[in-house]
């Protein structure tokens, strides 16, 4: 006669638990930075009293060295898994701000089953994610946005597109690194990428935005914890909108900027935290054109940039963010005090020698495969002016 032998060498403890849902296997989009993110999560977790236990099946990674988390449960970040340990380990909540998208876009699973976020709501997340519900948002606050619709089929995309009027840019909802985005100036284009589009995500929602053509682009990185707003960074892309943020070299503070946009962009940043209800940390991305700041997205997560702000102004961003997750610490009662004696660089690292036969085309589908920091004592230097250079010739095309 067989008998089954089931055997968990997971035993759970009797302390109140946190899990931290880490970003998976890297990929473009998602990785290193998020690993920066989780570790340092980890720690204020367990600097907070709590029992860290960290979810994450990347073994390149630092958050999934043995001495990190409490508790480390070496497995995919799919539902399936993570709903067996949720049910052993029965945590007081789950962060999903610190993974990246493919922790985020378990919040819904986590928020129907009753499982508490840390954080953001799962609501509020929804609203920033869902693009046609956050153009909603904006659109009651006054915040500036580019024109846009929603369409389920190509037929439908191209009425958007020519009521929003060309060039446009396509999108599907919930993803990161810019996944099967797309700019198209005509019908035929539009629909070529829409069934494309449906092709490798089904029964997604297509967003069409009209793409403002030749503008800067610039980004927020901010923590709110329900009563103030922090600003971690403004930082200011040296290459036009529409190539990737992930793949533009990016300038921390803003340098060409005047300083009413800089406080029209901070203003919006705010004002959309608060209408989110935010907890912890956001992303939003503008575009700047002939001085007015449109809104293009928002992010209710860490981004990929947070832990380059942290580590050029020299404060430990995660660690506060997480607490104020947790509702440890209070912003008003931190002394922020940014050591950045000049500029620092993000530069995007590119694979190509890899991959040989990629097309080494940047737009708004992200490409780099990692990132680098590069500190200038002032504008004179020559990397940037070179970059800057660059810049200048890609717009006089």
């Amino acid at each position: 006669m067989n008998h089954t032998l089931q055997h968990n060498e997971s035993v759970p403890s009797q302390k109140k638990k946190i899990i931290v849902l880490g970003s998976g296997p890297n990929r473009i989009g998602q990785g290193i930075e998020f690993d920066y993110c989780c570790v340092h999560g980890l720690l204020a977790i367990k600097e907070c009293g709590y029992e860290a236990i960290m979810i994450n099946c990347n073994p390149e990674t630092v958050s999934t060295d043995f001495d990190v988390a409490d508790k480390l449960y070496f497995e995919p970040v799919y539902w399936e898994h993570l709903w067996d340990i949720i049910e052993l380990e029965q945590p007081y909540g789950v962060i999903v701000q610190l993974g990246g998208q493919t922790a985020l876009k378990l919040a819904k699973r986590l928020h129907q089953r009753g499982i508490k976020i840390i954080g953001t709501s799962f609501d509020s997340m929804d609203i920033a994610e869902d693009r046609g519900r956050f153009s909603d948002l904006l659109k009651e606050l006054e915040v500036p946005y580019p024109e846009y619709g929603t369409a389920f089929t190509a037929d439908e995309a191209i009425e958007v597109a020519n009521k929003v009027g060309y060039p446009v840019l396509v999108r599907p909802s919930y993803v990161l690194g810019g996944q099967r985005m797309r700019i198209v100036i005509n019908d035929d284009d539009l629909e070529k990428a829409v069934v494309s589009l449906l092709k490798h995500i089904p029964d997604n929602k297509i967003l069409i935005d009209h793409f403002l053509d030749r503008c800067q682009e610039a980004e927020i990185d901010g923590i709110f914890d329900g009563e103030t707003f922090h600003v971690m960074g403004v930082m200011e892309h040296i290459e036009p909108a529409g190539i990737h943020s992930g793949d533009s070299n990016a300038v921390l503070p803003a340098f060409n900027l005047t300083p009413l946009v800089v406080t029209t962009m901070e203003y919006y940043a705010e004002k959309i935290a608060r209408a989110l209800d935010i907890r912890g940390l956001i992303n939003i991305q503008f575009a700047i054109k002939d001085n007015k700041v449109f809104v293009i997205e928002a992010n209710p997560r860490a981004s990929r940039t947070t832990p380059f702000i942290a580590k050029a102004y020299q404060i430990p961003y995660l660690n506060i963010a997480t607490k104020v997750m947790l509702d440890e610490v209070k912003l008003k009662d931190l002394d922020f005090e940014k050591k950045l004696d000049g500029f620092a660089i993000k530069e995007p690292v590119f694979s190509f020698n890899k991959f040989p036969n990629v097309n080494k085309e940047l737009g708004p589908e992200m490409k780099s495969t990692g990132e680098a920091i590069r500190f200038i004592k002032d504008l004179r230097d020559p990397y940037f002016r070179q970059l800057y250079k660059e810049k200048s010739m890609y717009l006089s095309k």
